[in-house]
């Protein structure tokens, strides 16, 4: 369960039995074992944890949540305890691993957050109750997620605080959302403008300069265009028009404004980012 849903169970007065989720894992450069965002906020809270999904079969609960678990639910859990999951998108469409971060890369205009009946399936349930949510022409994965988090955890509560009500059938054709292979995030100039700016908003993005990875952390579309990987003031080239940096982060140095990393790397005329 993630952190926001739930503070909001426990603050509307829900009695939550156990919380489930990974473990503790190395962090840092001392590699001292550190608990998960979750973890941390159920101790906070008081709560038994457990990394053991089928721990929660002699729990005692009467339903169980799930909200971005990242793991399938065996159907002798599920069996033994009906869940329900808080997932973002508007189902059928993005089912799996990365919903919002594929809505963004293939351009949707809005996604939403649906509370579905789990079943053995990945994302295939029936479907209590959907919120949509447009998505903004600069938004960022982080920023959508941020408000798909709020939908979702006010579609949950009112949900248990109303009841479920009966689950109604997907419609539509699935698509599904497979997990972000890390080349992706890696910038290709020749590619149209909008479709680098979208890999962009991800997160994650990366591209080189002078042999050194730089991360591009934020930008904005330009409609004046340059050569694949041209560097003009803060616009660099792709197929058709350009983006337009804003944030950056060179490899080895913190995040920074991008006109001071244009300021103190003085790209030439006949460099390229990418090259």
């Amino acid at each position: 369960m993630a952190v926001p849903p739930l503070r909001a169970l426990v603050g509307d007065g829900h009695e939550v039995r156990l919380v489930v989720t990974r473990a503790d894992k190395r962090r840092g450069r001392g590699g001292a074992m550190m608990p998960s965002p979750v973890k941390a906020a159920a101790q906070e809270l008081g709560l038994a944890v457990t990394d053991q999904v089928d721990d929660v079969i002699d729990a005692g609960a009467d339903l169980g949540v799930v909200v971005a678990f990242g793991r399938l639910i065996k159907p002798h859990v599920l069996a033994a305890l009906p869940m329900v999951n808080v997932h973002f998108s508007l189902l059928p469409r993005w089912r799996g691993a990365a919903p919002l971060e594929r809505a963004i890369l293939a351009g949707d205009a809005e996604t939403g957050v649906c509370l579905m009946q789990l079943e053995e399936g990945l994302d295939t349930g029936p479907v209590y109750a959907c919120e949509r949510v447009s998505i903004g022409p600069e938004e960022t994965a982080d920023e959508l997620r941020a408000r798909l988090v709020g939908a979702g955890t006010e579609l949950l509560v009112e949900a248990l605080r109303t009841g479920l009500g009966t689950p109604a059938p997907q419609e539509g054709e699935p698509t599904y959302a497979e997990k972000i292979d890390p080349a992706e995030h890696h910038i290709d100039w020749s590619r149209p403008a909008v479709e680098v700016h979208r890999v962009i908003r991800i997160g994650g993005a990366w591209t080189t300069f002078r042999g050194k990875r730089l991360k591009v952390l934020r930008a904005t579309l330009s409609s004046n265009g340059l050569e694949p990987g041209a560097v003009d003031g803060l616009r660099v080239g792709a197929a058709d028009g350009a983006v337009e940096l804003v944030e950056v982060q060179p490899e080895g140095k913190a995040p920074m404004p991008a006109a001071d990393w244009r300021n103190g790397a003085r790209p030439r005329s006949d460099e390229r980012l990418g090259a």
